[in-house]
C-alpha cells in the first residue's frame, strides 16, 4: 500500500511540472532580443498603443532581455521621439498544442521588484521562437472582427 502512494504521488509530482517543450522554449528565450517589425493584419492606419505603454512605432527596434529563471526580463524602449527608458516585466510560456508547437505568453509590466501595480497582464501567441528569431501575436476585436499584431524579434 506504501508503494502504490508513493507511485501516486510521484506520478502527480511529475505531471504537473512543466513540459519539456516549455523548458526548451525557455531557455531558447534567454538573452537579449530586439523588435525589427510590428504589422497588422488589416491595411490601413491604427493608433495602437502596445502593452499601455508607447505606440508601435516606438516599440520597433526596442531591445528586451529575458530571464527566464526567474520569469523576467527589460524592455528598452530606444527612440528618442518617444518616452523612453527601461521597462520591467514578469512573462510565463504556457504551451497551448504540443502538436502544432503553439504557445501562450503572458506578460505583465511590473517595478524593477517585480511587483504590478495594476496586476494587469498581456496574453499574445508565441507563435514562432527559433534560436534566431521570434514571432509574438495579439489578436483583438476591431469593427467586431478579429485584428491582429505580428511582433517581430531577432536575438542580438
Amino acid at each position: 500500500m506504501k508503494q502504490v502512494i508513493t507511485i501516486l504521488f510521484l506520478s502527480l509530482l511529475f505531471s504537473c511540472g512543466t513540459s519539456k517543450t516549455v523548458k526548451e522554449s525557455r531557455k531558447t528565450i534567454k538573452g537579449e532580443w530586439v523588435i525589427n517589425t510590428i504589422s497588422y493584419s488589416e491595411a490601413g492606419t491604427y493608433k495602437v498603443s502596445l502593452f499601455n505603454d508607447v505606440s508601435k512605432t516606438c516599440f520597433e527596434q526596442s531591445t528586451w532581455r529575458f530571464i527566464p529563471n526567474n520569469n523576467s526580463g527589460v524592455y528598452t524602449i530606444n527612440d528618442s521621439n518617444c518616452s523612453t527608458g527601461e521597462r520591467n516585466f514578469n512573462f510565463t510560456i504556457q504551451e497551448i498544442d504540443s502538436a502544432t508547437g503553439l504557445y501562450n505568453f503572458l506578460l505583465k509590466p511590473t517595478d524593477a521588484k517585480g511587483n504590478s501595480e495594476t496586476n494587469q497582464g498581456f496574453r499574445l501567441t508565441l507563435a514562432q521562437l527559433s534560436e534566431t528569431n521570434m514571432r509574438w501575436e495579439q489578436t483583438l476585436t476591431v469593427d467586431g472582427k478579429p485584428f491582429t499584431i505580428n511582433m517581430n524579434f531577432t536575438k542580438l
